[in-house]
């Protein structure tokens, strides 16, 4: 694709709007892509029913790599979800305006959650036997959470992020029995777990509350920078992204605190490696964030200083995220089915979920699943297939202001 066709395939901001950031849309594409790679392999990878792909005592590097990198996403698209919040009040929102909406998008990405995303993405029925509470689920209870937290002074809601950031691994000895009734509170809220709201009724919580409301307080309060000059801003985001890798490093290297796994010598250097990155993801430990942030920051200072051509088709996946988010995954499960067919003859096993959720594992034919280079191609597939739905909304967004397409 030429470049004049990629310039024309992103949609152009009309005269008199208020131009995007569009390094912020960028990150925020590149995010979701590479966040489609991890679901593809949940739902085609061979290994995934036989072993975590970060289990060092069984994983290879390519394994370990294709899931390490998606451990960007959600640190990303939470962060970027605050900074896009802060952002608002610049498209004329004011603070009630924009809690009033945090609200109420907040619970529409409850009820997509529980609606579309559950039965028509990952599961492939009706029945609610076995539910998450997944990442769609928590971006909305944090925008809630967020809505009250904009009254606060900016100071404050930044004492509230690095309080949840880096203190909550404080709460790891906690278990949820030491509730009672009110185990199911704990598991939402900063122990992932199951509970049984009803019998033969199943609740996962994957996503907790506590510290990923903190990392879109984090955002938020980084969207300020975006007040400032460019030269300033970039230099404030910057340093701020160096300052939190620079963190994980040390902090990771003294393996005292921040992480509920400590790194460990390996049988050879590229695993010890390995292992100094292999950070707890549920919940996001202090040392998974600095991990994932640190590197986000640098990368959307670097880029809102230059943005190489090869990366402005991410600008479409950027600005419709949601809208991609919804196709995805019905795309990729749908095509597990196919392949299934193809090769069984039955796939019966993918109305349940898929075959990376061990919760599902099980059900699943032992010789199930595809190789890496599948699961690749599977993911490049999907992204090409899926880039001109993209632009087509993207321009619908643009050409009518309707309040409804916000929430898409």
């Amino acid at each position: 694709m030429g470049s004049g066709e990629e310039a024309s395939a992103i949609p152009v901001v009309p005269p008199g709007a208020r131009p995007r950031l569009e390094s912020i849309d960028v990150v925020r594409g590149l995010i979701m892509v590479v966040m489609a790679l991890d679901h593809v392999r949940d739902f085609l990878h061979h290994g995934a029913m036989l072993f975590g792909p970060t289990d060092l005592s069984r994983t290879s590097l390519p394994v370990f790599f294709t899931r390490w990198v998606t451990h960007f996403c959600a640190p990303g698209f939470f962060f970027l979800a605050g900074t896009a919040a802060f952002l608002s009040f610049g498209r004329g929102k004011s603070r009630n305006d924009l809690a009033r909406f945090l609200v109420s998008r907040g619970l529409w990405l409850i009820f997509l959650e529980l609606t579309v995303v559950r039965c028509l993405g990952w599961q492939f029925n009706f029945n609610y036997h076995v539910t998450g509470l997944l990442v769609i689920w928590e971006l909305g209870c944090s925008m809630i959470v967020l809505a009250a937290l904009i009254y606060l002074p900016r100071w404050a809601i930044s004492l509230f992020a690095i309080v949840m950031i880096a203190g909550h691994n404080l709460l790891d000895p906690i278990e949820p029995q030491s509730f009672g009734a009110f185990a199911w509170l704990w598991n939402i809220l900063h122990a992932p777990g199951r509970f049984d709201p009803f019998p033969g009724v199943t609740v996962t919580t994957p996503y907790t509350l506590i510290p990923w409301v903190g990392v879109m307080a984090a955002g938020y309060v980084v969207g300020s920078f975006y007040r400032l000059e460019p030269d300033e801003r970039r230099k404030r985001l910057l340093w701020l992204g160096i300052v939190l890798t620079g963190t994980f490093i040390i902090i990771r290297a003294l393996n005292f605190y921040g992480d509920p796994v400590p790194w460990t010598l390996q049988r050879n250097g590229l695993f010890t490696v390995l292992s100094f990155l292999n950070c707890e993801k549920y919940p996001p430990s202090l040392l998974f964030l600095l991990m994932t942030l640190g590197p986000i920051i640098i990368l959307l200072a670097l880029l809102d200083n230059y943005l190489p051509g090869i990366l402005r088709p991410f600008i479409v996946f950027g600005r419709v995220p949601l809208f991609f988010y919804l196709l995805h995954l019905p795309l990729i499960h749908g095509v597990a089915i196919a392949l299934s067919y193809i090769k069984y003859g039955q796939a019966e096993w993918l109305f349940n979920g898929p075959v990376g959720i061990p919760f599902f594992a099980s059900a699943y034919p032992s010789d199930y699943g595809y190789g890496l280079a599948t699961v690749y191609l599977v993911w490049i597939a999907v992204t090409i297939a899926l880039y001109p739905l993209c632009v087509w909304f993207a321009g619908v967004k643009q050409r009518w202001r309707d309040v409804w397409l916000s929430y898409l």
